[in-house]
């Protein structure tokens, strides 16, 4: 299988499995209405949308946003990686909304998930007994998977925000816009996305947090078991920057 193949398999992959997935909500609960997400002084809410009357002529109100769509795809496309601890996926997407390249964390192409590490510590304290020497981040691949197609002035929506070392090749890469849906700090990695903000903002790259699922959450509730609490998580760690 050529690379062109592999990408087009690949993103029918993604495509498919988030189409098959609301197929088969919609194919046991085909009443159930979409949630939105709605922030208060006291949490997070989780409210039903109104139905719409079938004589209305207008369009479906809650559809997803551009901006839920291509989150969403990021989310999807995290559960691939085989990462026990952590899962991020990322989507790149050209000026005009086409999905260039999609991402995930994960060992290069040829070696084995299953002979290589996934251990975050190791108990010899060899380096090489843990993941971070062999993974690739999900916004590097992303990146390399765009079957030849120039990442230049394009955007890049990711599920968390990049470390450092994404961020060099973000920005070698010609990416305009960085689009992240957390950014959760470790205290051992603080000086690698203290860097990552300093590097994308002296090179331009404009760097946004989304603001997605809070009006059409179908994909909170896809991924995220417990999207009132988890939620309330993500919004306060967007906070502590």
């Amino acid at each position: 299988m050529n690379s062109r193949e592999l990408a087009l398999v690949s993103t029918a992959a993604v495509l498919g499995a988030a189409a098959y997935a609301m197929a088969i909500r919609f194919l046991f609960n085909p009443k159930r209405d979409f949630y939105r997400i709605e922030s208060t002084q006291n949490g997070t809410v989780v409210k039903k949308s109104p139905s719409q009357s079938p004589f209305d002529p207008s369009k479906r109100k809650g559809y997803l946003s551009w901006d839920d769509y291509f989150m969403a795809i990021a989310f999807l496309s995290a559960q691939r990686s085989k990462d026990p601890n952590r899962q991020v996926g990322a989507c790149l997407v050209s000026e005009h909304g086409i999905i260039l390249g999609i991402g995930y964390n994960g060992f290069p192409r040829g070696c084995s998930d299953d002979k290589l590490p996934w251990a975050k510590k190791s108990e010899t304290g060899d380096p090489l007994e843990t993941k971070y020497p062999y993974v690739c981040h999900a916004e590097v691949n992303a990146i390399l998977n765009t079957n030849h197609a120039s990442a230049a002035g394009q955007r890049l929506y990711v599920t968390m925000f990049p470390c450092n070392e994404c961020a060099k090749i973000i920005i070698q890469s010609g990416v305009s816009e960085v689009i992240y849906f957390v950014e959760k700090r470790l205290k051992q990695s603080d000086t690698a996305y203290i860097a990552s903000h300093r590097l994308l903002s002296m090179a331009g790259v404009k760097v946004s947090i989304a603001h997605c699922f809070n009006y059409s959450s179908f994909f909170l509730h896809l991924f995220l078991p417990e999207p009132s609490h988890l939620w309330t998580k993500l919004r306060e760690s967007d906070h502590t920057q």
